[in-house]
């Protein structure tokens, strides 16, 4: 019998269908893999924004976790929106006991929109308890400001904040640049093995307002493309195409009167 490319996705629920685990699972469908999901909080949030937050008890959570790690298992795990330190417990605590490999953490902490979505003491714990076991991390230029105390205007900025990043344990860092608007944008890569060696990934501006859930969908795609056998720099390049792909070919669609979703299926994969 043959297996499926498993990808687990842990993370909200987002009730606009263009963030959260329903971009996590379209992204991961998409690229051929199967997805299995622990919901993490459930948000009454549209194009416009977010008007409210759930959070799903830690102990469901964690309950969650052990049903899909102890019988299906992964060959890549995406973690986005964790909402408070007893989630990040609940969750590391899971992942130390099945010890999955190919971690990917979106270190969700601001919607498109601007609405925070974690609790204010969530931080720490995530930095020390969860940032170690990944082996990616992927935040966006707020969220990296945010981590590292720091101001970010530009290329060489963002590769500073991605070698301090560093520090605080996972294996490589992503520092993503579509907040920095012009002409190009800029995705800075470095791996904690070869700390001197940066990679920037550079692509054309796409106009249009159509990118709500681009995090969440960047980090499925490198956790797919980890499953199917791609290192993390590897996997982190194709990403980036495939997200590329999907704002052009989304950019000419009207969804709600906010922030639209990207187009998840415009190459879709048969399963893996």
């Amino acid at each position: 019998m043959k297996t499926y490319k498993k990808v687990l996705t842990i993370a909200g629920s987002d009730s606009g269908g263009g963030a959260g685990i329903q971009a996590d699972l379209k992204t991961i469908s998409s690229l051929g893999c199967f997805g299995t999901s622990v919901i993490t909080a459930i948000t009454a949030q549209n194009t416009l924004g977010v008007t409210g937050i759930h959070p799903v008890p830690a102990a469901m959570i964690k309950k969650q976790l052990d049903a899909v790690l102890s019988d299906i298992g992964s060959d890549a795990v995406k973690i986005g929106m964790i909402h408070s330190a007893e989630i990040v417990r609940a969750v590391v605590s899971s992942l130390k006991k099945f010890k999955p490999k190919n971690i990917v953490l979106d270190p969700v902490m601001v919607a498109t929109s601007g609405d925070r979505l974690i609790e204010d003491n969530t931080l720490d714990a995530l930095t020390g308890y969860l940032f170690p076991l990944a082996d990616v991390i992927t935040p966006n230029i707020p969220e990296a400001e945010i981590l590292t105390g720091t101001k970010i205007e530009g290329k060489d900025d963002m590769a500073e904040a991605a070698v301090r990043l560093l520090d605080f344990g996972s294996r490589s860092v992503l520092v993503k640049g579509g907040h920095i608007k012009g002409k190009y944008l800029y995705d800075i890569f470095i791996n904690k093995d070869r700390s001197g060696d940066i990679r920037v990934f550079t692509n054309k501006y796409i106009n249009t307002n159509n990118v709500h859930g681009t995090g969440c969908t960047l980090s499925s795609a490198i956790a797919s493309f980890m499953a199917l056998g791609n290192s993390t720099e590897s996997a982190v390049e194709k990403a980036i195409a495939y997200l590329q792909g999907a704002i052009l070919h989304g950019k000419n669609y009207r969804t709600g009167h906010g922030n639209g979703p990207v187009n998840h299926f415009y190459k879709p994969q048969k399963l893996a």
